[in-house]
């Protein structure tokens, strides 16, 4: 069994898509510090040919809160205002049609948790995606968040009889092999590979919000840019 373990973010760029799809259960990583000014609650959309930085407001957001304790803004009217910016963003995209519904049903979503928000979102794109990954919240099941980095991740392994561990490329420094080849895992890091598509007459703006790829592409197309990765 292959696992993968990553802090929710809200409409992730591909590459956290692609980590989603390479692995059979797929760990968010919830009950771990909030990152202010990191991608839980933020991304990108392409607005006028040009990236544009969108923000969740949330509620008393710190980082002495564990990302399930941190709530959304009182204020409800962030949800038609970012509903409108991605009409007007994306409107003329080939895909508009079905992916917006999709769209309206992950915004419009009632919660006031931020993480139960980005955990329904990647259900709903994980269906859309035609992926069969298992989602699990990390706060709901392990019962060891007073474990440390590497150990917890290693612990959540073994309650999940797990043969392989995936992790983004950007942990080489955080785990080691033996360490994992010890646990009887094998450790790979996942590295995405920039997979260029149309995006009406601009010139291609790299690794924006999941969100632009399913505007511009079908499912056939979606699941083609899903492989452009490599495991090292």
């Amino acid at each position: 069994m292959t696992l993968a373990i990553m802090q929710p973010y809200f409409l992730p760029y591909i590459g956290y898509m692609q980590l989603m799809g390479a692995v059979d259960t797929f760990v968010l990583y919830d009950d771990v510090a909030f990152i202010n000014r990191g991608w839980i609650n933020r991304n990108r959309l392409l607005i006028n040919g040009q990236e544009y930085l969108f923000t969740i407001p949330l509620k008393d957001a710190s980082q002495n809160k564990r990302i399930n304790e941190v709530h959304l803004a009182d204020d409800p009217k962030w949800r038609s205002k970012l509903l409108k910016t991605i009409e007007q963003g994306y409107r003329k995209a080939p895909c508009y049609q079905t992916v917006m519904p999709l769209t309206e049903k992950i915004i419009n979503f009632t919660t006031d948790s931020i993480a139960d928000l980005i955990y329904f979102s990647l259900v709903e794109l994980n269906t859309y995606l035609g992926l069969s990954t298992r989602l699990v919240a990390s706060s709901t099941i392990y019962g060891n968040s007073e474990l440390k980095a590497q150990e917890r991740i290693l612990d959540i392994c073994r309650q999940e009889n797990v043969s392989r561990y995936i992790n983004p490329i950007g942990g080489m420094e955080l785990y080691t092999t033996p360490a994992f080849a010890q646990a009887g895992i094998d450790l790979k890091f996942i590295k995405a590979k920039r997979a260029d598509y149309p995006q009406f007459k601009n010139d291609f703006v790299p690794w924006l919000s999941v969100l632009d790829a399913l505007m511009f592409n079908d499912i056939p197309n979606l699941r083609k840019l899903l492989g452009e990765y490599e495991l090292v």
